[in-house]
């Protein structure tokens, strides 16, 4: 059976998006619903996939029935299985956001003729990734997923984005160069890809070739993981793409990265050679991405620092190489990929409800949609590892782990990985008080709703812009001879009446305006001013609510089924330690020549 099911996390996607293809725009009900089944099918597939190696073992899977290790191999095992379930888990999430957007916005953002097949290509990869039995199609599987990153990067062809796709692709192709230059030496040094083969060979090279080949391979991953000091590249491509493009590369695409990095200094090099290293690594990644996070106003911006950041809590798991060590990175893994990818949907919804996703020109959110705020505060609290939530638990077992480990340097890691979480509950509540419960209106004085929308990029729409057009309430107040700008008029009589207040209530007229979708009324001789009608809100689409709803469910499920799961964890863990099941698994003895 789990022959079987183990190549459909591969095909599916891929035959999906070639029918999606095929279908084009002509037909795009046809291939939202295609796309959904695909994913729903790959999620069950998961599951199944999962429940079996929990309860028989890792199996392997020689595609084309060639003999291994010549044929490519595939292997599930708790790990590869788990990472897989959580995977399709928030792809899905993510295209049922993107179908409601597309619904609302007319595909504009997210192209639907590309969007679908290029994103159900994205999801092969990354499932080839997790299920690739040898380097090189683990290098195959980074460029099917590294392919369509770069397509679904640049949608829209603004030049933002395409700014931010020129520096995602160097980066990109410079450690895939790596990392297939790091393939070439070890098939010359052993004469073989396979990770089976390889995790008996290798040990029989001499220690210098080991580090040199272990070096190329961890900085290779260490690039695409976004592990300082190669993450710098992260905060400034991430931000730039559509909500749901966004939201699906902060939790997939680095997590591939840091999973290739478990499984080769498990499985090929378990002697422990660099581990003082990613401590080192895991620390600065820790401290030096949530400062970054700290020092940003916009609300992207600060979770693509906490995303390099939390790669930290990751990484000095896979350092301590012991049991408790991996068994909580795991652990974080699976919580990340979830928590990370919520919080950039709340992102989306919130730039599509405030016209910005700059705190400074947000206020009054949890006022004008209490449920955004339920939705942003729930995973952010989770993020910020704040008790009962799996962020809580995940750190906690980290830090556990740390302290047993004994040495000096895990306890320094403690340490900053104490201060990482109470650093971000401090980035995430300055978002949390300043975008949704400060008053509206409380942006920098002198900034104007058309000077938000330029700086912002042409995404972004603020309510201010909406509330102009023609029909909006209040407008009948305004000074025909004003030009239509009623805070312009304020700010006009005010200088010359030289008064400071008459300016600054001028100023939290107009951002009033922006925030609460309302238009200002005036004389237009700088007296006192009376609040136009406010006009409604436009509600959030129900799809995309709905959608984000589900992944804070799914978030607050990790929580409830903490248990369990790390239990999962804590059994892969040990495989990986072992490093027999997968061996066995791949060519029936614990001892391949």
């Amino acid at each position: 059976m789990i022959s079987v099911l183990t190549p459909l996390p591969v095909l599916l996607p891929l035959l999906g998006a070639a029918a999606a293809l095929l279908v084009g725009g002509r037909h795009p009900g046809t291939q939202r619903v295609l796309s959904i089944l695909v994913l729903s099918a790959v999620l069950a597939v998961s599951v199944a996939l999962l429940v079996l190696a929990d309860s028989d073992g890792a199996a392997a899977v020689s595609v084309g029935g060639w003999p291994v290790p010549l044929g490519i191999v595939l292997v599930v095992d708790r790990l590869s299985a788990l990472m897989l379930v959580v995977a399709a888990t928030v792809a899905l999430g993510v295209l049922v956001f993107a179908v409601g957007q597309g619904a609302a916005d007319g595909d504009e953002e997210t192209p639907i003729s590309i969007f679908h097949p290029t994103f159900l290509v994205l999801i092969a990869g990354v499932a080839n990734a997790f299920l690739a039995g040898d380097l090189f199609n683990l290098y195959v599987g980074f460029e099917i997923l590294l392919t369509a990153s770069y397509v679904l990067l640049t949608l829209g062809g603004s030049a933002p984005r395409i700014r931010a796709g020129i520096t995602y692709i160097v980066v990109s192709l410079l450690s895939s160069l790596l990392f297939l230059a790091a393939i070439a030496l070890v098939y010359g040094a052993t004469g073989t890809v396979n990770l089976a083969q390889l995790a008996v060979r290798l040990q029989e090279l001499p220690d210098g070739t080991q580090l040199l080949l272990q070096s190329m391979l961890l900085i290779a991953f260490c690039i695409k993981a976004a592990v300082f000091p190669l993450s710098a590249w992260l905060p400034d491509s991430y931000p730039t793409a559509p909500a749901p493009v966004t939201a699906v590369f902060a939790g997939l695409l680095t997590k591939v990265g840091v999973y290739a990095v478990i499984r080769t200094q498990t499985l090929l090099f378990p002697g422990g050679a660099l581990d003082h290293v990613l401590m080192w690594a895991a620390l600065a990644t820790m401290v030096v991405g949530i400062l970054g996070a700290v020092a940003q106003t916009d609300i992207r911006r600060i979770l693509s620092f906490t995303l390099v950041s939390h790669i930290g809590y990751m990484i000095f798991g896979i350092s301590l190489a012991s049991q408790a060590g991996l068994a909580g990175a795991i652990f974080y893994v699976v919580h990340h990929i979830a928590i990370q990818t919520t919080l950039f949907l709340v992102a989306g919804l919130v730039e599509r409800q405030g016209g910005s996703t700059s705190v400074d020109r947000l206020g009054g959110l949890a006022l004008a949609s209490p449920v955004l705020a339920i939705l942003y505060f729930v995973p952010a609290m989770n993020l910020a590892g704040i008790p009962p939530f799996s962020g809580f638990i995940g750190k906690l077992g980290l830090l556990e782990a740390g302290v047993a480990d004994g040495g000096w340097l895990p306890i320094v890691l403690v340490a900053g990985g104490a201060v990482t979480s109470l650093l971000t509950l401090l980035a995430i509540s300055r978002v949390w008080n300043r975008a949704f419960w400060r008053p509206p209106a409380q942006a920098p004085e002198g900034d104007t709703s058309d000077a938000a929308a330029a700086d912002a990029g042409p995404e972004i729409k603020p309510a201010a812009v909406a509330a102009d057009a023609p029909g909006a309430a209040g407008t009948d107040d305004v000074d025909p001879g004003s030009g239509g700008d009623p805070a312009e008029d304020l700010v006009g009589a005010s200088t010359a009446s030289g008064g400071r207040q008459a300016a600054r209530r001028a100023a939290w007229v107009r951002h009033a305006a922006v925030a609460t979708a309302s238009t200002p009324a005036t004389d237009g001789l700088g007296g006192e001013v009376e609040q136009g009608r406010a006009r409604p809100l436009q509600p959030l689409p129900r799809v995309m609510v709905g959608a984000t709803a589900a992944m804070v469910v799914v978030t607050v499920g990790l929580t409830a089924v903490a248990g369990p799961l790390y239990a999962v964890a804590d059994r892969a863990a040990g495989d990986l330690l072992d490093r027999t099941p997968y061996i066995t698994a791949v060519f029936g003895t614990e001892d391949p020549q």
